[in-house]
Order: structure tokens, then C-alpha cells, then sequence
């Protein structure tokens, strides 16, 4: 094991060195050639669909995980496409490194700018979904950045197909050589390699299952923006609107079972819960969803399972809802307080002084009223996609786009004032 993470060490450690290189080039080059760049990109893909899918059938055959992790895993026609769109909706976004953030003027006539700049070279560990490599590399080159992608073993034939594209794209386009590299292997010394790697990558970034993340944050010697586990809850508050809740959860849980944005616990208010769970329950069903419920719930529902005592920190990832009746708004926040992991959650009502204390008191990256948990994405933001969604209280929360990839330098211009 010495030996091979003293091998990938050495491979990261060129890898680093080119991207490097390659992110203070390309942070020269104007938003037209990075925008233009992208679009050709889009192109690429979309000339390269057949071949892309047919890497993602070989990764496809070899998978043995849950009908919702495939789900996460297939590409068809369509979901390239989407990439493509992706990656020229991030086109069109305003250059996040043309913005002065702030300028004043200090007494003795100092002008100081505070002025948008990359962060760097990003290493970005992902699992599952194989478009997240594009995204990646869309944003990481919008803002500035170099980025070197590791992407799970389930994905590796799917993400090399789309690199593959992504890379002759770029250098057709003029981008420098490495601005967007891949790992040559799935092995995991190549993480630790990554992780290992001061002074090369200035920023991690995992996007994958919680074991995935908490390693990634034990082991890191370079910072982590982490994207954490979707322990997302809708709260139907007693004066929702009946048929808006059950619409709205039925999206939330249902739309794509294994998305981080998905639902995961419903909490409904004890005065209504009598007259609206059964209903909920019943739609959800039929839809393919199994429940497990605690017990005010399971006296209205009988015929639902118990919850046992860690499905509700459970991130199911599947066609799998936790139910809690709760009595009013404070219950409902301390239950997400204590079972949720800051991600999306949800208060559904028509009663807006509820809701504005249910957005004031949550501590989520992402709070919605009277929508699904599921528009918790990048793409839905008006961020073209996103690199993951942070829960962390540093440098960035919520879905990462090109913005939330730059830092800022200051400027300071005089006309020779020296300091007493």
C-alpha cells in the first residue's frame, strides 16, 4: 500500500504541478474564450452521445446497487443532452471574476477595491452520477479554475467517455493544456494522494455518500468544502393548503428518489394530520413509497411500519419516507435540529408570519416555503449547475456555482501616501 500510494503521490504531485500551470493561464484569459470554450464543450458532447452512452452501458452492466443508485448512474440521449445544456447555461452566467466586490476611499486618500479572483487548482472525489464531472469542469473553467476530477469505480468507463469530449473541446478552444484532468485509475491510494496534496490542490471538494465525505474530512490536508448528507424534511404546518402539500410532497419524495434534494422525513402538524396524512400516505403509496412512522403518526395510520430508532438520521436515498406528527413550528425546528444535516428543508403554509419565523429560525443552507426540496440544485438556482451543495458554515453554502468558486484580492491605489 506504501508503495502505491508513494506512486500516485508522485502522479498527483504532476498533475498538480500541470493544473497549476494551467489555472494561472487560464485566469488571464477573458470570458469570451472561457464562455466560447464552453460552448464548443456542449457541442462536443452532444457529437460524442453515442459514444458516451456506450461506456455508460459498460458501467451500467457491471453495477449491483439499488434500482436508485442505477438511476443516479444512467445515461441515455437525454441526460447528455442536459450536460450540454449545462455546461452552456454556465456560458451565458456574468463572469464571476470581472466583479469588484467593494471599493472606499480612506481618509488620506487611499482607494482600496476588493476584487474577485479563482481559487485555484480544485480537486473534486465524486461517486454515482457521471454528469458531475461535467459540471464540474463547466464551473471550475467559468470561474477560473484548474480542476482534477477523481470519479467512483462505477463510473470510471462513463466519466473517461466524457472527458474525453470535454478535454479535446477545450484544447480546440484554445483553454491551456490540463485545465481539466482525470484520475488514470479507481484506486483508492489515488484519493489519499489527493487528499495528501498541499501546495498542489488549494480546495477539495467531495460530492458522495457520508462515508465518502466524513473520510475526505478525517484525511484532508488541503480545506474541504464538503457537500453532507440530504436530510431533508418538508413540515406541513396546520394551515397549508391541502392539495399544494400533497403535490408538493409527492415531488419532493418522488420526482428522483436518489438526489440529495430529495424529501426524506415528513413532519405534519397534530391538529391536521388526522384529515391529511391518511391521504398523503395513500398517494405516496400507490407512487411506490414505503413509510417508516413514528408513533402519533402510526395511531392515525396504523398499517404503517414503525420507525426505528436511527431511520430518522437515515438518508434513504430511495423510495423510503420517515413520518413525524409534530405539535407546531418550535417542534418542528427542534426536530430538525436534532435529526437533520443542514441541507434543505421545507415548511409548507399559507400562513406567511409562520413561515418567515420557520425561515428565521432555521439553520439549513437551503430553506424553502411552499416548494419542493427537490429545486435545491444548481441548475434550478440560476447557477447553469452546480459543483455540489455545501452545508458547511465556511466560504460557501447551498449549491455551488462559478460565483462560490472565486475569493477576492484587494487593490490598493495612491498617489504616494506613506504611512506615519
Amino acid at each position: 500500500m506504501n508503495a502505491e500510494l508513494d506512486q500516485n503521490t508522485q502522479i498527483i504531485a504532476q498533475m498538480g504541478a500541470q493544473a497549476r500551470s494551467a489555472a494561472a493561464a487560464l485566469a488571464r484569459l477573458p470570458a469570451t474564450v472561457r464562455d466560447a470554450a464552453l460552448r464548443q464543450a456542449a457541442a462536443a458532447l452532444r457529437a460524442a452521445s453515442a459514444g458516451i452512452i456506450a461506456a455508460n452501458a459498460q458501467d451500467m452492466a457491471c453495477f449491483s446497487g439499488t434500482a436508485a443508485f442505477a438511476d443516479r448512474l444512467l445515461l441515455n440521449e437525454a441526460r447528455v443532452d442536459a450536460m450540454a445544456r449545462g455546461l452552456e447555461e454556465v456560458a451565458g452566467l456574468p463572469d464571476p471574476l470581472s466583479r469588484t466586490l467593494a471599493e472606499w476611499t480612506r481618509p488620506n486618500g487611499l482607494k482600496i477595491s476588493r476584487i474577485a479572483q479563482p481559487l485555484g487548482v480544485l480537486g473534486m472525489i465524486y461517486e454515482s452520477r457521471p454528469n458531475v464531472g461535467a459540471d464540474a469542469s463547466a464551473i471550475a473553467i467559468k470561474s477560473g479554475n484548474a480542476i482534477i476530477l477523481r470519479g467512483g469505480s462505477e463510473s470510471f468507463n462513463s466519466a473517461q467517455a466524457i472527458n474525453k469530449a470535454l478535454s479535446s473541446a477545450f484544447a480546440a478552444a484554445g483553454l491551456p493544456a490540463n485545465v481539466v484532468q482525470t484520475a488514470p485509475t479507481t484506486g483508492r491510494a489515488f484519493v489519499s494522494a489527493m487528499l495528501g496534496a498541499s501546495g498542489f490542490i488549494d480546495l477539495i471538494i467531495p460530492r458522495g455518500g457520508k462515508g465518502l465525505v466524513e473520510r475526505v474530512q478525517r484525511d484532508a490536508r488541503v480545506p474541504v468544502l464538503a457537500h453532507a448528507e440530504g436530510l431533508n424534511h418538508s413540515y406541513i404546518h396546520e394551515k397549508a393548503d391541502f392539495a399544494m402539500a400533497r403535490s408538493l410532497l409527492a415531488n419532493a419524495k418522488m420526482r428522483r428518489t436518489g438526489i440529495c434534494g430529495a424529501t426524506e422525513t415528513l413532519l405534519i402538524d397534530a391538529t391536521i394530520a388526522p384529515a391529511l396524512l391518511p391521504l398523503l400516505v395513500a398517494e405516496l403509496a400507490a407512487l411506490g413509497c414505503a413509510f417508516r412512522a413514528d408513533a402519533a403518526a402510526r395511531a392515525i395510520c396504523p398499517q404503517l411500519p414503525a420507525a426505528a430508532a436511527t431511520d430518522f438520521d437515515t438518508e434513504w436515498l430511495d423510495a423510503v419516507l420517515n413520518i413525524a406528527v409534530v405539535n407546531g413550528v418550535d417542534a418542528a425546528l427542534a426536530h430538525i435540529a436534532t435529526h437533520g444535516s443542514e441541507h434543505t428543508d421545507a415548511i409548507i403554509t399559507q400562513d406567511a408570519q409562520v413561515a418567515e419565523y420557520f425561515i428565521a429560525n432555521i439553520a439549513s443552507a437551503v430553506c424553502m416555503w411552499n416548494a419542493s426540496t427537490q429545486f435545491c440544485d444548481g441548475g434550478e438556482f440560476g447557477f447553469g449547475a452546480e459543483i455540489g451543495i455545501a452545508t458547511g458554515r465556511i466560504h460557501a453554502r447551498g449549491p455551488i456555482g462559478p460565483e462560490q468558486l472565486t475569493t477576492f484580492r484587494y487593490v490598493v491605489r495612491g498617489n504616494g501616501q506613506v504611512r506615519p
